[in-house]
């Protein structure tokens, strides 16, 4: 990018989105920055997986709501199956449970496309140095969440509620796998797998899996967000 930090050799780039005017917009706008190089383009979850297998670049840029595959079903097995392809989230979803699905599917950002260039300039930079970029409104929800927990002294008291079964099943929820999933991992009845969680909620007062994503980024239990 001109006159940035973000380094001398060009961020390999796909564009994930079933829009093809605002491809072509985004495309000309990040071709514009000298250190972005687009090297593909997909109109879909499942195009996008299989051109990373294939293209393996830098960045994926993705959109939430696409046909075939979703965005954050693609950037799931994106991140678990391409070791440092980053997946950076640019979708019109400001809501909490799309912003946790997002971290939860192992994302190194999230983007509105409301926001301004900028801002998506500086998302880039932030992932190709390794950080994780959130857009503003939403770091601050995270933030404000977490602290009013400290204070409260919920955070570390009620985590050490759960048994260790049930810190294993909050991990896996956190990690965005299904009951069913879980259920294979922990070789574990799917019924079993429910009750689990319906316990881990009533311990920490939770009431939706978007709030269990959420518990589970606060606590540092996801890959990405381990101390």
């Amino acid at each position: 990018m001109a006159g940035s930090s973000i380094s001398a050799t060009p961020l390999r780039l796909i564009l994930a989105d079933d829009h093809v005017l605002f491809r072509e917009g985004l495309r000309s706008l990040l071709e514009a920055w000298e250190q972005v190089e687009v090297v593909g383009e997909a109109s879909n979850g499942e195009e996008a997986v299989d051109m990373a297998h294939r293209l393996r670049p830098d960045v994926v840029l993705m959109d939430v709501g696409m046909p075939r595959m979703n965005g954050l079903e693609a950037a799931r097995r994106i991140t678990r199956e391409i070791p440092g392809v980053k997946v950076l989230m640019l979708t019109i979803h400001s809501t909490d449970e799309h912003f946790f699905e997002a971290l939860a599917a192992g994302a190194s950002g999230y983007v509105l496309k409301e926001a301004a260039s900028a801002e998506l300039k500086a998302a880039l930079e932030a992932i190709r140095r390794g950080g994780l970029f959130l857009h503003p409104s939403m770091a601050l929800r995270l933030v404000e969440d977490y602290l009013h927990r400290v204070s409260s002294g919920e955070e570390e008291a009620t985590y050490e509620t759960l048994t260790q079964r049930e810190k294993e099943v909050l991990r896996l929820v956190g990690e965005g796998y299904s009951s069913q999933e879980i259920a294979e991992r922990l070789v574990l009845s799917s019924n079993t797998v429910q009750t689990h969680r319906m316990h881990i909620m009533e311990k920490l007062n939770l009431h939706s899996r978007a709030e269990l994503m959420r518990y589970a980024v606060r606590m540092g239990l996801l890959p990405g967000n381990r101390a």
